[in-house]
């Protein structure tokens, strides 16, 4: 098994599409805690090593209660009183970092992501070109000038500008790493170009050191490009709305601005910008953003609306069900920043290892400094200029950053088609799922019930007089099965009079003076109706798995209504491609074991197992689990949750399902298509593929150059345009797990069919 786990799930945060209430009770708890939590940006934590190195430092520190690191938008927020909050400060500035204070008012606004970009590309990027100038220059004057001391000063002069240009901040932050005797990327860097320095290399000192800069400031920019993917869907939210106000006139607003339970109209072509229930109107939507559905869905009057998504025809009025900060948009980006924060088992495995590489390399730089010149026939000069290239080389930046940047690609891919994964580690173990467990109800099937076959018995020789008879009684019912058969019909209704519900067993009135049933077999069977042939006909429904419901007169039973919960048109499909893949599916279900057996049957389900509570739903995973491996469950319901948080992986259908299933489950699908559970696996195998290909691809670089190094053909500056090289290499890399946000041809196919699916005609 690959892991244990309670109903709070790690990295879950907050529920990417949780109800009203719960909402309402996360924002009450998020405001009473925050008294004591202050955020800090922290412009020059780019990686995971930056933010080990501040967690130790932090950790010294008696009375922090809680940290709570965001690489993607370079933000520590710190929960402690305020005496030890000034002086967590003050130790993070010891060590190099500069953290400002970020208020509440700027959060959620994408700032993160600009100031970044600012920092980078602004100000930096004509420091650097200077500095590489300068570089250029101390390399053509140590070349082509005659050996003077003019010319040597101007050399060494040249490059003493174009290194502290370029390598200030590294200085600072390697003295600083150095004097709490721990060796990060900084202090390398620091200890290699004050060598080469030293030993009168000063073009290629200077060379490295504006190389390096410029390397980590385009390594930051790939970063930021993986970590903020999926926040560009934030442009997508308009700033303003259209709001009705009190008099009946309307009123652009600020989104912000807008409260709950305001209406709000969106024309055609324009983007929803919140979250809402449509109170008038019709059109059809392109929900894309949200649920990654290629094709437009219908909205009416009931349905709900997603902020971000485009509205394509009709004009639509809608009550505001989410204010702008906690739409269902907000959520999935909040909910995948947290997914950012949690470790993937292969990105745990390279940070231990480069906390012991870089170390050793540093130790085996000192070998060959000290003992080179004894063992072989080198000078000291050239035993310690081969040090200094081996700990360019030691450089771990390549090898560390090449596992978030995959996660987290992996993990914005997954949420631009719909698939909101709550942790690394669930985007890199769903590779090994040998079995899935499917909950019937809304997850193979509709989840509602449907009209699927009626047909008439006796005496009225007249289908349209009988559907409407029937939709006359259906209508004045809240049942759900009342309401399918009305829906299904589809009939003009007539005046009922004496209406009366039976319980139990189903309604009854008066129609054209005559008097009507409509109820079900034991309703019939008290009438002393029930023959020989309506218990044949009967028998039929009952073991498709069907809900029968019957019209009567004084007389006979008029007609049969079967209503069923129809298989969605996907789930035959996605089930093929789970086996395609190696995992077996397996129905898990409440229903009867016949209403089960028929519809496992139709979906291409061998293992079906009915008649099932929420304790034998979970024994049935551990079944399963000992049965098969890796085991996943897939489910809706508050019956599932206990399930879906013993599964290895649970997949939570997002559209439908309770706030508990949606929180119990590691993965949440925002279109209920069970595809997605496929696209799943084959993203973690995708994902898998290209950390390891990323691993290997830093280490072999690094091994090479190690070689070159050892036998004096590397020079420094190759040995950080190798490890530049690198860098960019597996970034690059990386990103294009970005590309898996993108529909194939296939499963376009698979979307259309569920979006343009028809009406089932009842016959």
């Amino acid at each position: 098994m690959m892991k244990h786990k309670s109903i709070h799930s790690e990295a879950a945060g907050v529920s990417c599409c949780g109800g009203t209430e719960s909402r309402a009770k996360h924002e009450s708890m998020e405001q009473t805690s925050s008294a004591s939590v202050r955020t800090f940006r922290i412009a020059t934590m780019d990686c995971s090593v930056e933010e080990s190195e501040i967690r130790r430092t932090l950790e010294e520190i008696e009375g922090i209660r809680s940290l709570n690191f965001q690489l993607s938008a370079r933000t520590l927020a710190i929960d402690a009183p305020e005496d030890v909050l000034s002086r967590a400060v003050t130790a993070i500035r010891h060590i190099g970092y500069d953290p400002q204070e970020q208020h509440r008012d700027g959060e959620g606004d994408g700032s993160g992501t600009s100031l970044s970009m600012q920092r980078g590309f602004s100000s930096g990027i004509p420091r650097l070109i200077l500095a590489l100038v300068l570089a250029i220059g101390a390399e053509v004057v140590a070349f082509f000038s005659p050996e003077t001391t003019f010319w040597e000063v101007a050399e060494m002069g040249l490059a003493a500008i174009g290194i502290w240009l370029a390598g200030l901040e590294t200085y600072t932050k390697g003295f600083l790493a150095l004097r709490r005797k721990r060796l990060n990327i900084n202090a390398l860097m620091s200890v290699a170009v004050t060598g080469a320095f030293l030993i009168g290399q000063w073009a290629e000192a200077a060379m490295v050191m504006a190389l390096f800069a410029l390397a980590e400031l385009i390594e930051a920019r790939a970063v930021d490009r993986a970590r903020n993917a999926i926040r560009d869907l934030l442009d997508l939210t308009p700033e303003t709305a259209e709001v009705r106000q009190p008099s009946g006139n309307w009123q652009m607003m600020p989104a912000n601005d807008i409260a709950f339970g305001a209406i709000v109209r969106v024309r055609p072509g324009e983007r929803v910008a919140l979250d809402g229930m449509v109170t008038a109107g019709a059109s059809t939507i392109n929900q894309a953003p949200v649920t990654g559905e290629s094709l437009p869905v219908e909205k009416a009057v009931g349905d709900p609306v997603y902020a971000g998504t485009v509205n394509e025809s009709g004009s639509l009025e809608f009550e505001v069900t989410a204010t702008a900060g906690n739409s269902t948009l907000a959520r999935i980006i909040h909910a995948v920043e947290q997914a950012q924060n949690s470790r993937a088992p292969t990105q745990r495995f390279v940070d231990k290892f480069a906390a012991v590489y870089t170390p050793a390399v540093f130790v085996m730089a000192l070998v060959v400094a000290a003992v080179g010149p004894l063992l072989f026939e080198w000078t000291w000069v050239d035993a310690l200029y081969k040090a200094l290239v081996l700990l360019v080389i030691a450089c771990p930046c390549a090898l560390v950053i090449s596992t978030p940047v995959t996660v987290v690609s992996g993990l914005a891919a997954g949420a631009r088609r719909g698939v909101l994964i709550k942790g690394g580690t669930y985007l890199e173990e769903a590779r090994k799922l040998k079995a899935v467990a499917l909950d019937k109800t809304g997850t193979i099937t509709e989840g509602k019930p449907e009209l699927v076959a009626w047909q008439r018995m006796v005496l009225i020789d007249d289908d349209g007089l009988v559907a409407s008879i029937a939709t006359s009684l259906a209508d004045r019912s809240d049942h759900p099965v009342s309401n399918a058969i009305s829906k299904g019909l589809d009939a003009p209704g007539q005046e009922v009079q004496d209406f009366e519900a039976i319980p139990g067993r189903g309604v009854k009135g008066k129609i054209g003076g005559m008097d009507y049933v409509l109820g079900n077999y034991r309703l019939i069977n008290e009438r002393n109706q029930a023959t020989a042939e309506l218990d044949e006909v009967l028998d039929v429904h009952l073991r498709a798995g069907r809900t029968v419901t019957l019209l009567a007169s004084n007389e006979s039973v008029l007609a049969i209504f079967a209503v069923a919960d129809t298989i969605k048109e996907s789930s035959r499909a996605a089930i093929g491609e789970l086996r395609a893949l190696g995992v077996t599916p397996v129905m898990l279900t409440g229903d009867n074991s016949a209403t089960a057996e028929s519809i496992g049957h139709e979906a291409g389900i061998d293992d079906v197992r009915g008649n099932l509570l929420p304790d034998d739903k979970l024994a049935a995973i551990r079944e399963l689990q000992s049965q098969y491996g890796p085991t996943g469950m897939t489910g809706d319901g508050i019956n599932d949750a206990p399930a879906l948080a013993q599964a290895d992986i649970g997949f939570a259908m997002g559209a439908a399902g309770t706030d508990i299933a949606r929180e119990a489950a590691d993965v949440v699908i925002m279109n209920d298509d069970l595809h997605q559970i496929a696209t799943t696996v084959r993203l973690s195998k995708k994902t898998h593929t290209v950390l390891w290909q990323n691993i290997t691809l830093a280490l072999g670089i690094k091994a090479v150059f190690f070689v070159l190094a050892v036998f004096g053909e590397a020079t420094m500056w190759m040995a950080v345009f190798a490890d530049m090289g690198a860098s960019l290499l597996v970034v690059g890399n990386g990103l294009r797990l970005l590309r898996q946000g993108k529909l194939s041809a296939t499963e376009k196919g698979a979307v259309s069919m569920r979006t343009l699916k028809s009406k089932r005609v009842p016959g």
